[in-house]
């Protein structure tokens, strides 16, 4: 068993170890669910009042009592009827519900320790005093079910590892953590913000917000188009047909706006971009000659995100996607496929991205809902995707069941500030779409032919990788992003004449420069720099101004000295040059 497994069951029966704990001080408590989650385990309850920081004390001040106690966990299967009648319906509705809702056939589990038994399909470690070490974190509300409109619960999340050392490792990552949230950063930087008038989840980009997001777009921009691409702009809005012919209405519905009726037709905000990649395609007639066709757009589309999961820039409802659609020929995927991750590679060699891993993702051939039915495309486009990684010598993992309803994907895996792993970037194949629009081309042999199509996104939305280099700097971006590369401090008020000069021969070379001319110390004006995390700080007096000199520190306390204003020019070309 590798040790994820071990940890996966050894949190699984934490869950229960709380259960227990609850029960036992809350004998009214009502269960609803427990399972292991990242950095440890939750369990959902429906008590007859909020509980308090000091309840939380005394819950896992039982739970220690329990893992003492070290009880054996017991499995036992019952029929379907036998497990409603060994579930008291009245105290344990939500128990009861699950058995209703569990298909027929299915076994039914429970899993006992000493006095408490629950419904639970497993697994578990032997015994409770297997459970590794532990923190109760905190009490949160929760709906059943996740809907919104049933019973809010209490739910009580607690961090496991194997040893306390891990334990409290997590907690030193997570004051890291908060000293480098996006939100708060966003907030002191002068980065973006929410207005309640405009709507949750719709931030506004300020000034230097909106400096660092287009110095990203035009990176990536001048990137693809050195790489092939065709840049477009096509709209937010689009008829429900549209969705409706590529499946994504079916499958991401619940994701959309609602429709609007603008006279007598019905229009909706899109949800994605590529449908609308497809019509331009099939604008025109294509030959096998004109293909590959790479069509790209930093294109903002709409989701629908519930209102409790939206966060800053990382969950929002509107976003502008680093966006492209590759049309070509079947032959012609695998290696347009390796240009895209080494596009990938390129780009967060630029941003200074090192944590990523590659992931496989994969259909479920028995999730018929969720993904298209057709075997055989999905096992032609999965293996394609196998042998990319192959031909790259590149370490991957499978993950079944997180592909896109209409083909598998790679999927661009970067660990946040927590050592999460969330999807950044991500390369999908697609032989689905094409068939659904009747796209086309003429082949070589002079007949109608298919094309195969690549969705692919190198950098994100704009809004989650802001918000993932937020958080990776700390806010102190590296000089060629910074929103402001450099500021002109004088010392007092009669030199800030020679300070201005200087910031124009800045810009003049293209920087990002302001000078702070209030009339305050310049200790004062260093740290206000500091604090903003400026790359340079260029403090100018008598001396500098007779020698056309600036005196220079570097963010973090630095101090470079003294030199002339065209060997600081040379010194920033050469730093953004890399």
């Amino acid at each position: 068993m590798d040790k994820a497994d071990q940890l996966y069951k050894m949190r699984h029966t934490a869950s229960h170890v709380l259960a227990q704990a609850v029960l036992e001080l809350f004998p009214e408590a009502k269960l609803a669910i427990g399972p292991p989650i990242d950095d440890g385990f939750y369990y959902d309850f429906d008590l007859p009042r909020s509980l308090t920081p000091e309840d939380l004390e005394q819950i896992e001040k039982r739970m220690r009592r329990i893992v003492k106690e070290d009880l054996p966990l017991v499995r036992s299967e019952k029929p379907r009827d036998d497990a409603r009648t060994f579930v008291d319906e009245k105290a344990q509705p939500y128990k009861v519900e699950l058995i209703d809702d569990l298909p027929e056939g299915e076994t039914i589990s429970f899993y006992t320790q000493g006095s408490f038994t629950d419904l639970c399909r497993g697994p578990h470690v032997e015994s409770t005093g297997k459970i590794g070490a532990f923190k109760l974190d905190k009490v949160a509300g929760a709906y059943w079910r996740g809907d919104e409109k049933r019973q809010q619960l209490q739910r009580i999340y607690g961090i496991l590892y194997p040893t306390q050392g891990e334990v409290d490792a997590y907690y030193e990552r997570l004051e890291e953590a908060k000293k480098r949230d996006h939100r708060v950063l966003g907030k002191q930087l002068g980065l973006f913000m929410n207005s309640p008038i405009i709507g949750p989840g719709l931030p506004l980009w300020l000034p230097k917000g909106a400096t660092i997001r287009r110095v990203l777009e035009r990176y990536i921009t001048d990137l693809e188009l050195d790489s092939g691409y065709q840049h477009v702009y096509t709209p937010v809005l689009a008829k429900p047909e549209l969705y409706k012919i590529s499946g994504h209405w079916e499958h991401y519905r619940e994701s959309m706006f609602p429709v609007m009726q603008i006279d007598s037709e019905e229009f909706v905000l899109r949800p994605m971009n590529c449908p609308h990649h497809i019509q331009i395609y099939a604008n025109d007639q294509h030959s096998y000659r004109d293909l590959p066709v790479r069509i790209a757009e930093l294109a903002t589309q709409y989701r629908y995100e519930k209102s409790g999961e939206l966060s800053g820039l990382s969950r929002v409802r509107a976003m502008c996607l680093n966006d492209a659609h590759i049309f070509c020929t079947p032959e012609q995927v695998k290696a347009e496929i390796k240009k895209v991750v080494e596009m990938v590679q390129a780009a967060y060699r630029k941003l200074g991205i090192t944590d990523y891993s590659y992931r496989l993702s994969l259909h479920d051939a028995k999730n018929t809902e969720k993904y298209v039915s057709k075997p055989g495309l999905w096992e032609r486009a999965e293996n394609q995707l196998r042998e990319v990684f192959a031909d790259l010598e590149l370490p991957y993992y499978e993950a079944p069941g997180e592909a896109a309803f209409y083909g598998p994907k790679i999927d661009i895996q970067l660990r946040n500030v927590l050592g999460k792993e969330e999807t950044v970037s991500t390369i999908q194949v697609d032989w689905h779409l094409p068939e659904q629009f009747k796209l086309e081309y003429i082949g070589e042999d002079g007949q109608v032919h298919q094309p195969v199509m690549i969705h692919r996104g190198v950098i994100s939305t704009m809004e989650r990788m802001v918000s993932y280099l937020i958080e990776l700097y700390a806010g102190a971006f590296p000089v060629w992003l910074a929103p402001v590369q450099a500021i002109v401090l004088p010392i007092t008020d009669r030199h800030t004449d020679y300070a201005n000069t200087v910031a124009t021969q800045l810009k003049a070379e293209g920087f990002r420069v302001e000078v702070d001319s209030a009339s305050e110390r310049v200790g004062k004006k260093v740290a206000a720099a500091e604090s903003m995390k400026i790359p340079y700080m260029l403090v100018v007096g008598d001396r500098d101004a007779a020698a056309g000199n600036v005196s220079v520190r570097r963010r973090g306390q630095q101090d470079l000295g003294a030199m002339p204003t065209g060997d600081f020019i040379q010194l920033i070309k050469n730093e953004t040059a890399q």
